[in-house]
């Protein structure tokens, strides 16, 4: 598939990327910041259907593939908060696939392949999920925070089936020897949770961050949790966690029961 275009950053996330300029442009001692960059490569699982020809059909896409067969993935957060008050926003995006070559016995979706067909069958997958919530500050202690957030989050997925056949049926023309199936969906909803950390050790320096919501809207429910262990810094911190995203989307759609699980590092600067 072409991929010369696939570094360039829509116009909406270069919006949601510079929305915090203003305020460090006319931040002032009240305010606190924090930045993070971050990676999170996930198991992703689910259900999903290339046409309504071919049906449903299970897929799974493992940590090790989506390493082996990333092609580009922004991933990062922002915080802002003054007083007991602040807002925080996620993004991620991933681009990932590959192609593989399939023979006799192979098939394409729910379909098996004839004898004596050979397949180029080309998978690829885009994702983004963004976060932005409000919260406010229940509990901010030197050992402790604690949080309540409410805002929304927003999942573009889109999964593209592409395949080439050659080889011969009999004596017969092979049809349709090039074609291509695109799963693509998209939900907003709204989400409610809560967030914190709590410190321990010489200088209270380790630390241990968690994060919990729940939401629903254009998917029938969806629910995201993390928790890890990190390390602060007088600049900012470092620290490594797990964390999984479910959906259950609306049935009769292309897609349902879409999951993302796997581990994540995350560098922090604060000021």
């Amino acid at each position: 598939m072409p991929r010369n275009n696939r570094f360039i950053i829509p116009h909406w996330l270069l919006a949601v990327l510079l929305l915090p300029l203003p305020l460090l442009a006319n931040a002032d001692s009240d305010w606190d910041f924090a930045a993070s960059v971050y990676g999170w490569f996930p198991d992703i699982s689910g259900k999903t259907a290339f046409g309504p020809q071919e049906g449903d059909s299970d897929f799974t896409v493992e940590v090790g593939d989506i390493l082996d067969n990333l092609q580009f993935t922004v991933q990062g957060s922002f915080d802002a908060r003054k007083g007991h008050f602040g807002l925080f926003t996620d993004v991620i995006y991933m681009d990932l696939g590959n192609t593989e070559s399939v023979s006799a016995g192979g098939a394409i979706g729910n379909a098996n392949l004839p004898v004596d067909i050979n397949a180029d069958v080309r998978f690829d997958m885009k994702s983004w999920i963004w976060t932005t919530a409000g919260y406010f500050r229940l509990i901010d202690e030197p050992a402790r925070a604690f949080d309540l957030h409410a805002g929304f989050r927003f999942a573009d997925i889109k999964q593209t089936l592409g395949w080439s056949l050659s080889g011969e049926v009999g004596e017969s023309p092979l049809p349709g020897r090039d074609g291509e199936s695109t799963m693509d969906v998209d939900y907003w909803d709204f989400i409610i949770g809560l967030r914190g950390r709590f410190s321990f050790g010489g200088r209270e320096a380790w630390f241990v961050p968690y994060y919990l919501d729940i939401g629903t809207g254009e998917s029938d429910f969806t629910w995201q949790a993390m928790a890890g262990l990190g390390y602060e810094f007088g600049w900012g911190d470092v620290f490594a966690a797990w964390r999984y995203l479910d959906y259950d989307l609306p049935s009769g759609k292309p897609a349902a029961d879409l999951n993302f699980s796997g581990p994540a590092a995350a560098i922090t600067f604060r000021w």
